[in-house]
């Protein structure tokens, strides 16, 4: 008995066609966007994204610059305090290297 290999052969590959254009066609049915408004959809995202970004940025650094106020502050004051206590208000220290 001789077998017939070039028919199966031929099914199998008319088979894989055949679920590949069908997969093409489910796949391009069933997609939420297209190209392009998924593109836009992505843009949109970037760009919020920056603007948070930036506004984040932007609070980080007016409140280093406060801390930065609020400590420069308080070592004014404590300077001041300082030369009242030795008795010589509005003097700066000594700099004969003596420390606080």
């Amino acid at each position: 008995m001789a077998r017939d290999d070039a028919g199966a052969a031929g099914t199998i590959v008319m088979s894989f066609v055949l679920g590949a254009i069908t997969g093409a066609a489910v796949a391009l049915l069933m997609a939420p966007a297209t190209g392009e408004e998924m593109r836009r959809k992505l843009g949109d995202k970037a760009r919020e994204g920056r603007e948070r970004a930036g506004d984040a940025a932007r609070q980080g650094r007016e409140f280093v610059n406060r801390q930065r106020d609020t400590f420069s502050s308080a070592v004014e004051r404590g300077r001041e305090a300082y030369n009242q206590a030795r008795g010589g208000a509005g003097t700066p220290p000594p700099e004969s290297g003596e420390s606080l």
